[in-house]
């Protein structure tokens, strides 16, 4: 925690995370989400004894199953890279980001790989109801899986039951629940896993009106809509309310995130929503402000969806970075200065310990802890480091907000065309539906967008910047493995999608999986 290193080893490594990160949010979505759809469809096959439902289960379960086994390689990678270029925070706060990793892989991988094998080759092997129960313990599985690291990644947002220990200058956890049960742990899991069972909805019925659009498989594409939409529809609202709790949540633990997100530079009562707005300035300065070249709000709205008070003031980038004593907040330059006294406090706490110096051991431990919450602050050199990228974080949010509606539009429209029966022949709304494929999954990486680049230069918010969390490694070979993942990640996904479009243009059939 005393070496600072070249910005360019940062950037790096940041980007190669990144790289690593959107290949992997690639496949897990689908996995969420798929998963529960299958079960559901399986289930009804179990309570009809319709053979038709078990020839669907059994294709979604194919596509599932594509699915699941090549986003397994991405996820492997993405946790070692924690250990080899970012070994700096893993003995930081490895005390307690390893630990609902290590329950993701002892607990959830194990069930949800137990029962995606039942999955797959109990078929006629074992009875109807066990077949069904695995299907949906794997599904429950992969949930759990998901659980486990947004617990990791909500305590990077809101770190919490944990005590810094000056001897081995490391975190350690206090409490596990607390760190489990956070109100951002918690919100961050419905919120993003709900992502998944959206997209999941949307692939379904993309999928089925390729099907409808190329006039096959009716009767399967019609089942196969009306069980995603349903299920899309319902998510779809949840999400809206989870993301609704996700903003109060950001205003009141990551302000900074939440100014980025929604452009406020000068702090305000009453605070209007911008639903949608173009930025028109190139600024240089991160505390210039970014004027709107067009902008459509609703007055007050932001106040009450950050506070539920249409009076509240909600803090601009420059109060966050200047400080407003009006409303009790301090200045980021004061926050480095207390983070600065923090730093050298731990310094004269391990030379006091060392010549045995025990008053003067405890006087700088007295001063490490009661400055220990801006400790990040004191590697910084500018306050003005603590500003995300404005733009980036303000159109993600908005773009990512703006297909979620579109979404649930599409599953309204679907229902009231399957209900009342106008569903063929409506080729606009099939070809409608396939786009919305990618669109999904653009919304869902616009979410993590918003979510990691919204909080820089955090590592661990307020304690530890990237700039101190990287491993001291030659930043040429993070480049070289930086283009070999780029590569395979590439070959993976390519390789993915072929075999996903060549079981589609096969289409469902009785036989398989036996």
């Amino acid at each position: 925690m005393t070496h600072l290193y070249d910005p360019t080893l940062v950037d790096w490594s940041r980007a190669q995370f990144a790289l690593t990160a959107i290949y992997h949010w690639c496949f897990v979505p689908l996995t969420l989400g798929l998963s529960f759809i299958v079960a559901f469809m399986e289930t009804l096959y179990v309570k009809t004894g319709n053979e038709e439902w078990k020839r669907i289960t059994k294709f979604w379960m194919t596509l599932f199953g594509i699915n699941f086994a090549i986003g397994v390689a991405t996820g492997i990678i993405l946790e070692f890279e924690f250990g080899t270029n970012w070994s700096n925070y893993s003995w930081f706060v490895g005390d307690i980001f390893g630990a609902p990793l290590a329950v993701e892989g002892i607990m959830a991988f194990f069930i949800e790989s137990t029962f995606v094998a039942v999955m797959f080759f109990g078929w006629n092997k074992v009875s109807k109801k066990f077949h069904l129960v695995s299907t949906w313990l794997a599904a429950i599985g992969a949930n759990l899986s998901a659980l486990w690291i947004l617990v990791a990644n909500s305590w990077m947002q809101y770190p919490v039951g944990m005590h810094f220990n000056p001897d081995m200058t490391r975190n350690e956890m206090t409490n596990f629940w607390d760190v489990l049960f956070s109100p951002v742990a918690i919100n961050k899991f419905l919120h993003t896993v709900s992502s998944g069972y959206v997209l999941s909805a949307v692939f379904v019925i993309g999928v089925s009106a390729w099907y409808m659009l190329k006039n096959r498989e009716i009767r399967f594409a019609k089942l196969s809509i009306l069980v995603a939409a349903i299920f899309g529809l319902i998510t779809s609202l949840f999400i809206i309310l989870t993301g609704d709790h996700s903003a109060r949540l950001m205003a009141k633990h990551q302000p900074m995130k939440f100014a980025a997100m929604e452009n406020i530079y000068q702090g305000q009562r009453k605070a209007p929503l911008v639903v949608f707005g173009v930025l028109k300035n190139n600024n240089t300065d991160s505390l210039a402000k970014e004027d709107f070249a067009f902008k459509l709000e609703i007055p007050n709205i932001l106040s009450s969806m950050a506070f539920l008070d249409a009076n509240a003031y909600v803090p601009g980038i420059k109060d966050i970075v200047q400080g407003n004593s009006e409303h009790g907040i301090i200045s980021a330059s004061e926050k480095i200065q207390k983070g600065k006294i923090a730093i050298q406090a731990l310094s004269d706490y391990n030379t006091a310990k060392k010549a045995k110096d025990f008053d003067k051991e405890k006087e700088s431990l007295s001063v490490l802890n009661a400055n220990y919450n801006y400790f990040g602050y004191g590697y910084l050199t500018d306050a003005k480091q603590i500003v995300p990228p404005v733009k980036l974080t303000f159109y993600s949010f908005r773009i990512m907000v703006a297909l979620g509606f579109w979404f649930v539009v599409l599953f309204i429209l679907v229902l009231i065309f399957l209900f009342r029966n106008r569903l063929e022949n409506r080729r606009w709304f099939f070809r409608a539906a396939i786009i919305s494929i990618p669109l999904a999954y653009l919304a869902s990486q616009l979410g993590w967008v918003v979510t990691e680049v919204g909080r820089q230069p955090w590592v661990i918010q307020d304690l530890m910047p990237a700039i101190t969390a990287v491993s001291n490694i030659n930043v040429g070979s993070v480049k070289i493995t930086f283009a070999l993942f780029a590569i395979i990640f590439t070959i993976l996904l390519i390789a993915e999608i072929k075999i996903m479009l060549k079981q589609i243009k096969i289409g469902p059939k009785d036989g398989g999986n036996e």
